[in-house]
């Protein structure tokens, strides 16, 4: 029996190059934002807030990316991802803390496998969609 297993994770280094990323495409399109990127566990790894950037919007960063990193699904998707289940489940699940189903949540994978979440909120929905595929392009991958 195998008692324990390799997992891949992001590093500290792409984490800081992806909020940078995210950062920089912010204020190229004049919004102001807080960005996250959380391991594979949904542990923060690099964090980084713009003057101006809503302070309730910290932590919804933060949740935007511990949800895409604990489901695999981006944030803005889970709406329609919802429909196909239960009412029980469609209700329930948005209840669930740090749990976010709005735009802006972005999954980290490379191959296959998941190894964190990028988060990004304080713009519109679709300025932190924008500036979450920023992120991700700044470290080789799709969003």
């Amino acid at each position: 029996m195998q008692v324990s297993a390799t997992q891949s994770t992001v590093t500290w280094d792409a984490a800081s190059t992806a909020v940078r990323a995210a950062v920089e495409k912010a204020a190229a399109i004049g919004a102001a934002i807080n960005v996250a990127v959380v391991d594979r566990g949904g542990v923060m790894v690099s964090f980084l807030r713009m003057p101006g950037a809503p302070l309730h919007s910290v932590e919804i960063a933060i949740d935007k990316a511990y949800t895409a990193a604990s489901f695999g699904l981006p944030t803005g998707q889970w709406h329609e991802a919802l429909e196909s289940h239960s009412v029980a489940v469609q209700r329930g699940i948005p209840l669930r803390p740090r749990f976010v189903a709005f735009g802006g949540g972005l999954p980290l994978v490379v191959g296959s496998e998941r190894i964190g979440g990028i988060g990004v909120s304080g713009g519109s929905e679709e300025q932190d969609e924008i500036c979450a595929r920023a992120g991700l392009a700044a470290i080789g991958l799709d969003g």
